[in-house]
């Protein structure tokens, strides 16, 4: 899906909000679980996922300004690995969903946080 603007601005910073706010739901999803509750426990798994779809399709959508604040995220397989939720959900690996959510999520919030630092969401910087 082509990124809808490759200008920056209000739409990038917006779509990275909504990254970050499907990442604190993956993280507040898994707060406390095991692998073991993920696998078992239909609608935790279900509300993990859609979480994690929600990350991508932003992801998608974020263009050239909003990637450049954030280099060290894997734009990329974000983008990668909401097409495999949406298209190849029969296989799914929960191992890596798990690790994903509890590993890589962590670190995005961190990043999308930075980046926010110096850029309100009128899309303006203060630099």
């Amino acid at each position: 899906m082509p990124r809808e603007s490759s200008q920056g601005g209000p739409g990038d910073r917006e779509r990275m909000q909504h990254m970050l706010d499907a990442a604190r739901d993956v993280a507040t999803i898994v707060s406390g679980k095991t692998i073991a509750e993920l696998d078992s426990d239909m609608i935790t798994r279900r509300a993990l996922l859609n979480a994690l779809q929600e990350i991508g399709e932003a992801a998608a959508r974020v263009g050239d300004e909003g990637r450049r604040r954030t280099p060290t995220l894997a734009w990329g397989k974000i983008v990668a690995t909401r097409n495999i939720l949406v298209h190849v959900y029969w296989g799914v690996d929960h191992e890596q969903i798990w690790k994903m959510a509890t590993i890589n999520v962590p670190e995005m919030i961190a990043a999308l946080e930075a980046a926010f630092v110096d850029w309100p969401m009128g899309g303006t910087t203060t630099e």
